[in-house]
C-alpha cells in the first residue's frame, strides 16, 4: 500500500505541536530524507504478518433477542466446540468482549468498536477449546472496561441477577452474570481495578485476578500495560482451579509475562489440602470505608473470616496502613496510563516486545476519531485528565506512581511474610441501584467501588472474591490475597470455605 507523503504544511503543522518552527530550508530538507525513508513501510506493507493461530472451525454466531437476553449480559452468542477431550470437556465457557474470538464481533463495550470482527483467536481462547471446552458466547463488558458498575457499557446495560433494578459490577459484568444466572460454567473477565473482584462479588459467584503476567493477555484489549490482569470466574472453586491451570503459562508473546515461572502447580490437584494450618490476616484498613461502607458488609466478613478458625487457620488482624491510599497508586498509574494506551496509542502503546494486533489498532485508531463523542463519560473524563497531566507535568507523577508502586507492594509483602493469605471485603458494599440521577452520579456509579480492588492491580498480588454472606437478598464477596504466583493458597482455603462453610449457609 502506498504511504501518503506529507505535505509542507503537514510538515509545519506537526512541528509546531512540539514547539518549533521550521524555516523553508527544512521543510524542503526534511522533505527529501521523509521521502528516503517512507518506502521502508511500503514495504513491511508486501510481507504476510505473523498472526495468532484459529484452530477450531466456527459458524457466525448472532446477536441474541432481548427475550434471550434479559439481563442484557450478552453481546454475542455462539457454539465454538473445542478438542473432544480435556480438562474442560463439557464445560460451556464465555470470554469478556475484550477478547478476541475469530469471525465474532469485537465491542469492548464501547459503540467506537461497532463493526471490528478480530481475525485471530486470542492465546487464552485457543488454550480454553484445545482443552476441550465450548464457548458460547461474548459478554458484555463496560465501555472500554473503564467503569466498576455495569451501566456504562454499550448496547446496553447488565442487570443483576439477583436484583435486575441492580448493577452486575463491572467493567466484566456480563461475565458475572451470565455464570451466577447458569448460562454459562465458566467466564473470562479481565481486571485492572477490580474488574473481575466486583461483578464477581455483586453477582456472588467466584473470581480470580491471577499474579500479574501468570496468564497471557494476548489478544485482548487492554488498558495499562502494567495493570493488565485476565482471569476466571465461576460458580465452583474447583471450575476457577480448573480453567485457571489451562489458560496460565507464558505463550511467548507478552511481555507481561516476564516474572512468570515455566513450572506451574496443578491448581485443581492442590485444593483438597483444606485450611488448617494457614495463618490468615485479616487487614482492618479494608473494613470502614466512610461513605461506602454498608455495615452488614463488614460484619458478613469478619463473620467469614472467623468460620475459618473452625477449619483449623489462625486468624489475626495484620494491620497494612498504606491500603488506606492504595487508590492513589492507582490513580498515579491509571490515569495517565490508561490515556497514553488505550487512547493517544490506539489500544496498543509503543516501546513493548508482543504481539500487536494492526487490525485492531488501524480500526480503533480511525474509530476514536470519527466517533469521539461515543466515548463514555468515565473514559472522557480520564482522557482529558491524563492529557492535562502528561502536557503540565510531563510525565512525572506516572513516573512516580511507577516508582511507588513498589513500596505498596513491600507493604503487602511485609504482611504476607507474618499471614499466608489477607483478608478483607472485596467491595465495600452490595450490588448498587443503577445511576438514576445526574452525570456525577453517573460517575460515581462507575468508580466508588475500587477502594479495595484496585490496590492489587497496582501490585500484582493474586486477589479472589470468595462469596461468603447473603443480605438483603443480595451477594456479599469476600477477597483473599495471596503471595505472587501462590494461586494454589488462595484456592486453597477459597475451597475450603466454599466447602464447609458457604455451602452449608445455602
Amino acid at each position: 500500500m502506498a504511504v501518503r507523503r506529507p505535505s509542507p504544511d503537514d510538515l509545519r503543522r506537526i512541528a509546531h505541536l512540539y514547539g518549533f518552527d521550521l524555516t523553508q530550508e527544512e521543510v524542503e530538507t526534511f522533505s527529501v530524507f521523509i521521502e528516503g525513508l517512507l518506502p521502508s513501510y511500503e514495504w513491511l506493507d508486501t510481507l504476510p504478518e505473523p498472526a495468532l493461530p484459529v484452530k477450531y472451525p466456527r459458524d457466525a454466531g448472532c446477536r441474541p433477542a432481548p427475550e434471550e437476553n434479559p439481563l442484557g449480559a450478552w453481546a454475542w452468542r455462539c457454539s465454538i466446540k473445542g478438542a473432544p477431550a480435556g480438562p474442560l470437556a463439557g464445560k460451556r465457557v464465555a470470554v469478556k468482549d475484550n477478547v478476541s474470538v475469530q469471525g465474532l464481533p469485537l465491542l469492548n463495550g464501547s459503540a467506537l468498536m461497532d463493526g471490528y470482527v478480530p481475525t485471530v483467536d486470542a492465546t487464552i481462547v485457543t488454550r480454553m477449546l484445545d482443552a476441550g471446552a465450548e464457548l458460547v458466547g461474548k459478554t458484555v463488558c463496560e465501555d472500554l472496561c473503564f467503569s466498576g458498575g455495569s451501566h456504562t457499557s454499550y448496547p446496553w446495560p447488565v442487570r443483576n441477577p439477583h436484583d435486575p433494578e441492580r448493577m452486575a459490577g463491572g467493567s466484566s459484568s456480563g461475565s458475572g452474570a451470565v455464570v451466577a444466572a447458569g448460562e454459562a460454567d465458566i467466564a473470562i473477565g479481565g481486571d485492572q481495578g477490580g474488574s473481575i473482584r466486583i461483578p464477581a462479588s455483586w453477582c456472588g459467584v467466584y473470581g480470580l485476578k491471577p499474579t500479574y503476567g501468570l496468564v497471557p493477555y494476548t489478544g485482548i484489549f487492554p488498558i495499562e500495560l502494567t495493570l493488565d490482569h485476565t482471569g476466571p470466574l465461576a460458580r465452583t472453586v474447583t471450575d476457577v482451579a480448573l480453567c485457571l491451570e489451562v489458560i496460565a503459562g507464558r505463550d511467548g508473546l507478552d511481555p507481561r509475562q516476564g516474572q512468570t515461572p515455566e513450572s506451574l502447580p496443578r491448581y485443581s490437584q492442590e485444593l483438597g489440602a483444606g485450611a488448617r494450618g494457614l495463618r490468615i490476616g485479616v487487614v482492618p484498613e479494608g473494613f470502614g470505608w466512610q461513605g461506602l461502607s454498608e455495615p452488614d458488609v463488614d460484619e458478613a466478613v469478619r463473620e467469614a473470616a472467623g468460620r475459618f478458625e473452625s477449619l483449623g487457620a489462625e486468624v489475626r488482624e495484620v494491620s497494612v496502613p498504606l491500603h488506606r491510599q492504595g487508590v492513589h497508586f492507582w490513580n498515579g498509574v491509571g490515569v495517565e496510563g490508561t490515556w497514553a494506551i488505550m487512547v493517544r496509542g490506539e489500544g496498543m502503546g509503543h516501546g513493548w516486545l508482543g504481539y500487536h494486533d494492526t487490525a485492531l489498532v488501524e480500526f480503533y485508531g480511525r474509530s476514536r476519531r470519527v466517533r469521539a463523542q461515543d466515548f463514555s463519560p468515565t473514559v472522557k473524563m480520564v482522557t482529558i485528565l491524563g492529557h492535562y497531566l502528561g502536557e503540565r507535568y510531563h510525565g512525572r507523577y506516572y513516573a512516580r506512581a511507577q516508582n511507588l508502586r513498589r513500596t505498596l507492594r513491600a507493604a503487602y509483602d511485609a504482611a504476607l511474610r507474618e499471614v499466608d493469605l489477607l483478608l478483607m471485603p472485596t467491595t465495600p458494599q452490595k450490588a448498587q441501584p443503577f445511576p438514576k440521577g445526574g452525570l456525577a452520579e453517573y460517575i460515581a456509579g462507575a468508580l466508588n467501588m475500587i477502594a479495595n480492588t484496585c490496590p492489587f492491580d497496582v501490585t500484582g498480588h493474586p486477589a479472589m472474591n470468595v462469596p461468603c454472606a447473603m443480605s438483603g437478598g443480595l451477594p456479599v464477596g469476600m477477597m483473599l490475597v495471596g503471595r505472587h504466583f501462590d494461586e494454589a493458597t488462595v484456592l486453597r482455603a477459597a475451597y475450603a470455605f466454599e466447602q464447609e462453610v458457604f455451602r452449608v449457609q445455602q
